[in-house]
């Protein structure tokens, strides 16, 4: 069966960076994969590549397929590990689902968004740099922006402090929550019910 679409969580791979402000899709995917293993009328496979850690996850008793991705090529080069799936499975930008971490969002705020800018984020200039395309949809993971005196590029390998850990548990359960409702039932509807959160 054909994939119904690649989900990508954006982060930077190893220990040092597990609990960075730009790891919030990395946090997502884990917590989409908890979720999968113990499904009812899912099923969830790992694979282990060079450029990517992925799952194969079917759901609905087969009815919907799903790539899922961590790229572990580093923020900057992520676009890498999407440009063989997406070849290879004849997937198009509009059936790509990208999970990353955005500066202007507040902490605790998720949001769809499709195509447009890339609001310097180079995680997904990496990926439209590879789809040939910006039409790719995003969830939104805010994260907040940096204290005055602190560059963008600083704040987001900075960890979490103790509190904001607490908003973040709360922000990646709603972010996997919006991404099991996109699989479901489309963007819109998806969008629809985050909006009214």
């Amino acid at each position: 069966m054909a994939y119904t679409g690649i989900i990508a969580g954006l982060g930077n791979p190893g220990p040092r960076y597990v609990t960075t402000r730009h790891n919030c899709g990395f946090l997502v995917v884990d917590a989409l994969v908890a979720y999968w293993l113990h499904a009812p009328g899912a099923a969830c496979s790992f694979r282990d590549g060079q450029l990517a850690q992925a799952w194969d996850v079917s759901e609905d008793h087969g009815a919907r397929r799903w790539l899922v991705l961590k790229p572990m090529t580093y923020m900057n080069l992520s676009g890498q590990a999407l440009a063989r799936p997406v070849r290879k499975h004849g997937v198009s930008p509009q059936q790509v689902l990208v999970l990353h971490d955005e500066l202007d969002l507040p902490l605790g705020t998720v949001r769809f968004k499709a195509g447009g800018g890339l609001a310097g984020h180079n995680g997904l200039k990496s990926v439209a740099e590879t789809l040939g395309s910006r039409d790719f949809i995003r969830l939104r993971i805010g994260i907040g922006r940096p204290p005055a005196g602190m560059s963008g590029a600083d704040y987001v390998l900075q960890t979490f402090s103790p509190g904001e850990r607490e908003v973040l548990q709360e922000s990646v359960a709603l972010a996997r929550d919006a991404v099991l409702r996109y699989c479901a039932d489309g963007l819109e509807a998806a969008t629809r019910w985050l909006h009214s959160r």
